[in-house]
């Protein structure tokens, strides 16, 4: 059996297991081997730039003196300029970087509108025709000026005592107030806890409780009373708890925890006006319990409302500007039927009937999501000052505040 020719066309074209590989022009090598060898960052070229700049002073050459000099800065530049654009990428924004364009332009047309106006020819024939022996020698000027920068350098060296000292203070007073919650809260906690662990809190002990969250919300800031309202609702302090009839115990509810009873249930800690024009901007209150609790005039503007309970709370002139109303209870039933507390009137939880806040001149401007059925009570409800900040309006909404006035009347 005989092989068959092969194919012309294998023959003419090459195959992929063997690419033909062409050597390189030696022009190609020689770029190659520069730029393997020549680098801006070895120290080789700028220090031999600075040597020839240097042999020219030596041997007033200046045409070697300038190139020397010229070579130094193009080198100097190709290792400064790569490691001052990673700094400004890392350490500045782009609207940083915006920004300090917009200065160095800003400078630079000032320069030039002096140059183009005379500003640096009048310096100029101001400095030549000044007659410096009318003020006096030059050491006393350098002297007196030296003084100036003593006496301004101890002004900066006190600021910054002053600052650290203020530093310092700040961060002690809250570390102090941190000890004294911390033993407010080991306190309250031996008030109402029996030696088994169990809820057990008589008159006398819920009064003393009370006397102390009263004096402790007074003396702490608006951090220090947004962890006390925190620690108090979470603990079921703030809760009020089903009770029986004889001695005034807590309920089980068979879930490991307490009943909770809206209509007659007493609460460990009755907050009642504690709060009253209360500084509480910018805290976190989620899942807070602030039902039946007085915060007239309180400062709630950013504070996150996410969650809590705020049904039966007299928000009279509060400011909850920006605030965020995330599920927050307003009230108890459907928006349509729930009214706001009244001092005649039981509340009707199922129908939501006098189980509302009072939000009469509340500030309610750009507060955060707030729902449809939020929106519409606290217009109906909130009166012409409190309708006027609503976000989104309050059109095609009853003013049942001012009917109900009307009707009292």
């Amino acid at each position: 059996m005989t092989d068959s020719p092969p194919d012309p066309k294998l023959l003419l074209e090459p195959t992929a297991k063997a690419p033909v590989i062409l050597p390189e022009a030696p022009s190609a090598l020689f770029s190659v081997l520069v730029r393997q060898n020549f680098r801006a960052s070895n120290p080789v070229f700028p220090l031999g730039a600075v040597s020839l700049m240097v042999l020219g002073l030596i041997w007033h050459w200046a045409w070697l003196g300038v190139m020397g000099a010229l070579l130094a800065l193009i080198f100097s530049l190709q290792v400064i300029l790569p490691s001052v654009q990673s700094w400004i990428q890392r350490y500045l924004t782009p609207q940083e970087r915006r920004s300090l364009i917009g200065i160095l332009a800003f400078f630079a047309a000032l320069a030039g509108l002096a140059n183009y106006l005379g500003v640096y020819r009048l310096i100029q024939h101001w400095l030549t025709n000044f007659k410096y022996d009318e003020f006096g020698s030059w050491a006393e000027w350098v002297g007196a000026l030296g003084q100036i920068m003593i006496a301004l350098l101890a002004v900066y060296v006190a600021w910054q005592q002053y600052v650290i000292s203020k530093d310092l203070t700040i961060q002690q007073n809250r570390i102090t107030q941190q000890q004294t919650i911390d033993a407010y809260f080991q306190g309250v906690s031996d008030l109402a806890l029996n030696e088994e662990g169990m809820l057990e809190d008589w008159p006398q002990e819920r009064a003393f409780a009370e006397g102390r969250t009263a004096a402790i919300l007074a003396s702490v800031d608006a951090a220090g009373k947004a962890k006390i309202l925190r620690f108090l609702s979470q603990s079921r302090l703030l809760t009020p708890l089903k009770r029986d009839y004889y001695l005034g115990r807590p309920i089980f509810d068979g879930l490991g925890g307490y009943q909770e009873d809206r209509h007659h249930g007493i609460r460990v800690i009755n907050l009642s006006v504690m709060l009253v024009a209360a500084e509480l901007a910018g805290q976190d209150l989620r899942w807070v319990d602030l039902s039946e609790i007085y915060l007239i005039r309180a400062n709630l503007q950013d504070t996150d409302l996410a969650k809590a309970n705020l049904s039966r709370s007299v928000l009279y002139e509060a400011d909850l500007q920006r605030a965020d109303l995330k599920g927050t209870r307003l009230f108890y039933g459907s928006a349509q039927m729930a009214s706001p507390r009244s001092r005649h009137h039981t509340a009707n939880y199922e129908t939501g009937e006098f189980t509302g806040a009072v939000v009469e001149k509340a500030d309610f401007t750009d507060v955060k999501n707030l729902s449809e059925d939020q929106r519409y009570y606290c217009c109906a409800w909130g009166g012409e000052a409190t309708r006027e900040t609503i976000p989104g309006g309050c059109a095609g909404i009853p003013n049942k505040l001012a009917q109900s006035e009307s009707h009292q009347a």
